[in-house]
């Protein structure tokens, strides 16, 4: 005997409350023989042997229910078909009612996949009915058990509403606990304390809308039933949703001082996309005047920068710009942090003087506010150093850098966590002057503090770790180098991910120590990974990206790949020229390069050129005792000996 689809069975002391249960174990018969079979929905009818069925896993079954229902053969060949078995994510009645569809029109599968996203609920209530699942339709159950979960309690349906407006990937209690403030009466009794998320949840799991994750706190909602829930539980989007779930995700972003901070970050991102989405054009009329949905907003556009996610963090950080300034004016101290945010934002992307600007703006204003010895002030004058340090201006950076240490150690001490970035960046800045012992005291003790502040698995310490890797690397220290390195790589792989543009420096790193060691292929394995997650992380232009292309111009070069190696080096050229100017030192040691290819080729005049140019530059930027003056000094002697 088979009971089928006993999604809503009542039990003695399973706590259903909904009156349209019942109980299935009256309807058994009374014989000694034979076997039954109950489907279910339901997590809590456990009469006999449980068997759970999942979702399919292989994607050549996925593909096989979708050609046979569809009638379409060879639909392997179409690009598209992959990305339609992703968004039904290997759930068999979903393949079938698109194959079914998919019979009967000429429809293209690009095309189905854009009604799909664009028109989920039209789509499906015009798909024609499966045999097998006679009077009833992919949305209809879940209606069904919609009304189920609202019958028995109402706060329950208003949070799987709410999920609509969350990625369907791993909400978990602290992200919805972040938003508490303010909240609306059914929201705050959800998360008032975990037992009551757990209730709830357990109601939605029992009607296998949500799934727990396995080994985590978190709980995930299938791609089809999430497509549900936005087209059909939220057919109009409503700002007051919106706004909640911004505040959660906005209030949920770690200091760098939290465990896990790296963790917690990745896991909030794609909710900070689905906010970014949803309130794009939203802001500027229902959000300007709500100070806490602006920090809010603020804070997402930091987990992006954090996470190397800079489209989305512009955007983020635009928009906050945009509405502090309606509500609170230019020159109020909330609005100046989202000016110096943008400031690092546009640094990052190699828009210098946009960032000096922001900068300028930030600093005028904290001064004017707070003073000149205000956290804030010296956050500002230490990001102003890194400018000019990256410009080649050493004398502004280093002023800029001992006004923010002198001013960050009587705030705070020498071991506070924003000392300590001043004291790193003073070893940057050393390092690129050639003063070696400077340099390296600099980084042993950003290196001591970070460790004892945080812990050795931090970015803050593998930053610092970086740096020295560097910096062994220049003395020629090899092993020191790739210790340095490979334990930064292995602690960014795992805290960012491989494709975060921290993660991607490590990797350049290691392209040139292996370059220099002569492991030709290990270099360009690296220099490839990192071009490839630059160009798609920064763009094409971007100052990381343009530094790998160098390298491999050098590698090239190195092989006697001689065509390739100027293309790189004059892609490089081109683009730190129009990034830079003409005149940076980033931008001369490619002159250098180029000067080093043409001599090669026996082109002198083009050769010497270059070399001039480069003296030039370096000379007066770093002065005429500097490793890279000298560089070209002895690439010009070698050149006339010739």
């Amino acid at each position: 005997m088979v009971f089928d689809n006993i999604d809503n069975p009542k039990l003695d002391g399973n706590g259903m409350k909904d009156p349209s249960g019942y109980d299935i174990r009256s309807y058994f018969p009374e014989a000694h023989q034979g076997h039954i079979l109950i489907t279910t929905r339901s997590s809590r009818l456990e009469i006999g042997k449980v068997i759970s069925i999942e979702k399919l896993l292989n994607s050549q079954e996925s593909m096989a229910i979708l050609a046979s229902t569809s009638r379409r053969r060879i639909l392997d060949q179409d690009p598209h078909a992959r990305n339609l078995l992703n968004e039904l994510d290997g759930l068999p009645l979903a393949l079938a009612t698109a194959g079914a569809y998919l019979s009967q029109v000429s429809t293209s599968l690009e095309d189905y996949l854009c009604f799909y996203r664009s028109s989920w609920l039209k789509l499906q209530e015009t798909s024609p009915g499966l045999l097998s699942y006679e009077n009833r339709a992919l949305y209809s159950t879940w209606n069904l058990s919609f009304e189920h979960i609202q019958n028995q309690n109402k706060s329950a349906g208003k949070l799987l509403r709410l999920w609509a407006y969350f990625d369907n990937q791993d909400l978990w209690f602290q992200l919805l606990a972040a938003g508490s403030e303010d909240s609306p009466e059914w929201f705050s009794t959800i998360i008032s304390d975990q037992l009551n998320f757990d209730k709830i949840i357990r109601l939605l799991c029992d009607h296998a809308l949500v799934e727990r994750i396995t080994d985590s706190d978190g709980y995930s909602m299938h791609t089809c039933v999430y497509a549900w829930a936005v087209h059909v539980l939220n057919a109009e989007r409503k700002i007051s949703m919106t706004r909640l779930a911004l505040t959660c995700v906005g209030f949920s972003v770690p200091r760098e001082d939290v465990d896990e901070y790296s963790l917690i970050g990745r896991r909030l991102l794609p909710h900070a996309r689905k906010c970014l989405e949803f309130f794009s054009h939203s802001i500027d009329f229902e959000f300007r005047d709500n100070p806490r949905i602006l920090d809010a907003v603020h804070e997402i556009g930091f987990l992006c920068k954090s996470q190397g996610k800079i489209k989305e963090d512009k955007a983020m950080y635009q928009r906050a710009l945009k509405g502090k300034e309606k509500a609170w004016g230019p020159e109020h101290p909330s609005t100046l942090n989202t000016v110096n945010n943008l400031g690092i934002l546009y640094a990052g992307l190699g828009k210098i003087q946009e960032a000096e600007a922001m900068y300028q703006r930030a600093l005028k204003g904290y001064e004017k506010a707070w003073g000149p010895e205000h956290p804030s002030t010296l956050r500002t004058v230490n990001s102003l150093g890194n400018l000019y340090a990256d410009l080649g201006k050493i004398k502004e950076a280093e002023a800029m850098y001992q006004r923010a240490l002198k001013g960050k150690e009587k705030a705070w001490g020498p071991e506070h966590p924003s000392t300590l970035r001043t004291v790193k960046n003073m070893g940057n800045l050393y390092a690129d002057l050639g003063k070696i012992k400077e340099a390296e005291a600099m980084y042993q003790q950003a290196l001591k503090g970070f460790e004892k502040a945080w812990g050795p698995k931090h970015p803050s310490t593998l930053n610092t770790v970086d740096s020295l890797g560097i910096l062994y690397a220049d003395q020629g220290k090899i092993q020191e180098a790739e210790a340095m390195y490979q334990r930064v790589l292995k602690g960014y792989e795992k805290a960012w991910g491989p494709e975060h543009p921290s993660t991607l420096d490590t990797v350049n790193n290691l392209g040139n120590l292996y370059a220099d060691l002569g492991k030709i292929k290990e270099a360009e394995a690296m220099y490839q990974r990192a071009l490839k997650g630059y160009e798609k992380a920064w763009g094409p232009e971007h100052p990381s990206t343009l530094d790998t292309v160098n390298n491999l111009g050098k590698l090239y070069a190195d092989l006697g790949k001689i065509k390739e190696a100027e293309a790189m080096y004059q892609r490089a050229l081109k683009g730190k020229e129009k990034v830079w100017g003409q005149e940076h030192t980033s931008t001369l040691r490619t002159v250098n390069n180029l000067g080093n290819l043409y001599a090669d080729l026996g082109k002198i005049k083009e050769a010497e050129a270059m070399f001039q140019r480069a003296l030039k530059g370096f000379e007066e930027a770093l002065g005429s005792e500097h490793r890279l003056t000298l560089k070209v000094v002895h690439n010009m002697r070698i050149l006339y000996e010739n």
